[in-house]
């Protein structure tokens, strides 16, 4: 399967001796969480200093599948993973929202962003918070791919261990603006997009990267989706592909 062989892969930049591991399992966190960028409006939130020598998203997006969508009998998030992982004594959450806030992000007990401030991908705006009350009702942790269309589009194939690294590989993961991931739901590219045009680009390589990365297909609908917002940017990259 593909995501066998890409646990074999790793991204070297050449120019700044920077390796980033996109594959997820556990002995990698510590790499994956302190060479990754921040996000912002303008940007990915998984990126490499190499990022433009990825291949193209619309030509990866051809080697997607295009199939319906599967029966969602037998869909439950317990299939994927039960709560956040715990790495090194902090969760995967707090670290996520860390990555994303960046050198803003202020913690508490060594694990905990109580305050901090970002560019949030999916509304563009920016958000400032100043206390941890705050950060936990306006930030969620979407799964950029969502669990429910995952399951859809060739998850119920693929092992227990394969959808623990998909539930929780930080390139399928975004802190991003509570109410916007409650609107998005568990849509796909035919169905959802940010209100930030500015980030739809990136957004849609994104969902091609992960999807290709998990061996997941897509629908027709969702293809010629993508297809039209690759039109506006055709030189996007896709992430680790």
């Amino acid at each position: 399967m593909k995501i066998k062989a890409r646990r074999l892969s790793v991204v070297l930049c050449a120019l700044v001796g920077v390796v980033i591991w996109l594959v997820v399992n556990p002995a990698s966190y510590d790499e994956i969480f302190t060479q990754v960028e921040d996000t912002g409006a303008e940007s990915g939130a998984v990126v490499s200093d190499d990022f433009s020598e990825g291949r193209l998203a619309t030509e990866v997006l051809e080697e997607l599948a295009v199939k319906g969508r599967a029966p969602k009998t037998g869909y439950a998030r317990e299939e994927f993973y039960d709560g956040w992982p715990s790495i090194d004594g902090c969760s995967l959450r707090q670290r996520i929202i860390r990555r994303e806030l960046g050198e803003s992000a202020v913690i508490a007990d060594g694990c905990n962003v109580v305050s901090g401030e970002y560019d949030e991908p999916y509304t563009g705006k920016h958000l400032v918070f100043n206390e941890r009350t705050e950060i936990s009702d306006g930030i969620q942790i979407d799964h950029v791919v969502a669990l429910s269309d995952a399951w859809q589009k060739g998850a119920q194939g693929l092992s227990a261990d394969e959808r623990y690294e998909f539930a929780t590989d930080p390139l399928n993961l975004l802190a991003v603006d509570a109410e916007a991931n409650k609107k998005k739901s568990d849509g796909d590219v035919a169905t959802w997009l940010p209100a930030n045009k500015k980030f739809r680009c990136q957004y849609v390589a994104r969902q091609v990267s992960v999807k290709y990365k998990y061996g997941l297909w897509v629908t027709q609908a969702e293809k010629e989706a993508i297809l039209r917002i690759l039109t506006n940017c055709p030189n996007e990259r896709v992430i680790g592909v």
